[in-house]
C-alpha cells in the first residue's frame, strides 16, 4: 500500500540514494519523495578517516542529485563502520562477509552514519553525522557461517542487519538516534529538513 503524504511540500523531496534500506526509513515520515541514484565515486582517499568519509560522501552525494535537480531539496547519506580507525565498508561477498564478522567478533565498532540535505534554489546545505557504538559477542565461525547463510548482508556496511536477524550478534548498541545504524537517521533527517523549510508534520521551520 502507498504512503500518503501528511500534507503537500513547497519543494520536491529527493532522496539521493539506491538503498532499500534508506527509502523505507524515509516512508516512515510520511513525505512524498523520489529516489533517484546519485553518480559517486565512494573510493575512501589516502589516509581518510570513517567519519570523515562518510560526511564527506553523505554531502558529495547530496550535490551530485541537487545539481541535477536544483529546485528540489536532497537527501545524501551515506554509512561507515569504524574497527580501530580503519573503514569497513559493504562486504559485496560471503567471503568478505565472514572476514568482517571475524575481525569485529568480540569488538567495539562504531558505525558512522552522515546525513546531508542541501537544496541549490535556495542556498540551503546542512549535514551531520551521527555515531553508533556497537559492541559485538564474541562470534563462532558456526555462528558466522549460520547467520551469513540465513541473512547474506552483503550490501550492509559491516555485515550485519541490526533490524533483522544481525541483532543476535550484537552485546550492546549505544546511539541518540536509533534508526542510524539501519542507514538514515531519522531524528537528524527531521530537523535538516525543517531547517531546508521542509514541513514535517505540518510545520517547517
Amino acid at each position: 500500500m502507498p504512503i500518503m503524504p501528511l500534507t503537500a511540500l513547497p519543494r520536491p523531496l529527493i532522496l539521493g540514494s539506491t538503498s532499500a534500506y534508506r527509502r523505507e526509513l524515509l516512508q516512515r515520515l510520511h513525505l512524498p519523495f523520489e529516489a533517484v541514484p546519485p553518480e559517486v565515486d565512494e573510493t575512501p582517499r589516502p589516509h581518510e578517516l570513517p567519519a570523515t568519509l562518510a560526511l564527506r560522501l553523505s554531502l558529495t552525494k547530496a550535490h551530485e542529485v541537487a545539481a541535477r535537480h536544483p529546485e528540489a531539496v536532497v537527501i545524501g547519506s551515506d554509512q561507515v563502520a569504524d574497527l580501530d580507525g580503519q573503514p569497513l565498508g559493504k562486504p559485496g561477498t560471503a567471503e568478505r562477509a565472514r572476514a568482517q564478522l571475524r575481525q569485529m567478533s568480540g569488538r567495539r565498532v562504531v558505525f558512522h552514519t552522515g546525513v546531508a540535505v542541501v537544496c541549490r534554489a535556495t542556498g540551503f546545505e546542512r549535514a551531520v553525522l551521527v555515531p553508533v557504538t556497537v559492541r559485538f559477542r564474541p562470534l563462532s565461525e558456526a555462528e558466522i557461517a549460520a547467520y551469513l547463510s540465513i541473512e547474506q548482508p552483503y550490501d550492509c556496511a559491516g555485515s550485519a542487519k541490526v533490524e533483522g536477524l544481525g541483532i543476535a550478534l550484537l552485546q550492546s548498541v549505544e546511539s541518540d538516534d536509533p534508526t542510524a545504524l539501519v542507514g538514515l537517521p531519522l531524528i537528524r533527517t527531521c530537523e535538516l529538513l525543517r531547517a531546508a523549510g521542509v514541513p514535517v508534520l505540518g510545520s517547517a521551520a
